[in-house]
């Protein structure tokens, strides 16, 4: 109970633990999709993780420095990096979402194999062990009209506001 009140009067903690809790939420989704629903990533797609990777441990060293009390300045320079990540996963999403509106052109290389066979039996064996390839142009999947690099876009852009919104508090009450 105490832990839950210390994290609710303490706005730099909760943002970085909102931050971290909804950047693992937002990893596992792509896992489901990809494991559970069967929707390989395209390259774009996993680039977009990369973002993420560095994220969530990161959120939660800004929160355990903000749970430490270490100086206002670091921690907020912790968050505006928060807010660094997100901003450059909301540029990877858009890029990913304007090639699959058709807005600009997509990398040459998605969907495309990264050997060329040599020989017919070659070709047959990589065919039969290759993964699915996914398209970076071709949304496998819409929801409200919004494909899953969309959806990034809009979730990075939230978890950078509110470590935007955190960095800006004033030093946290004693």
């Amino acid at each position: 109970m105490k832990l839950l009140e210390t994290i609710r009067s303490r706005p730099w903690l909760s943002a970085a633990l909102f931050v971290a809790a909804a950047a693992t939420g937002t990893i596992l989704g792509a896992y489901v999709f990809e494991y559970v629903v069967g929707l390989p990533p395209c390259p774009l797609c996993l680039q977009q993780r990369v973002p993420y990777y560095i994220l969530i441990p990161a959120s939660l060293g800004v929160a355990l420095a903000a749970l430490l009390r270490w100086p206002g300045v670091v921690i907020r320079l912790g968050l505006l990096t928060l807010a660094g990540l997100m901003i450059w996963s909301a540029g990877l999403g858009t890029y990913h979402a304007g090639a699959e509106w058709g807005f600009w052109q997509g990398p040459t290389t998605c969907a495309q194999p990264t050997t060329l066979a040599r020989t017919p039996g070659d070709l047959l064996r990589s065919l039969q062990n290759a993964k699915p390839l996914a398209d970076c142009t071709v949304a496998a999947w819409r929801f409200l009209g919004l494909s899953l690099a969309g959806w990034n876009v809009l979730i990075s852009l939230a978890l950078a506001l509110v470590a935007l919104a955190a960095a800006s508090r004033r030093r946290e009450s004693v």
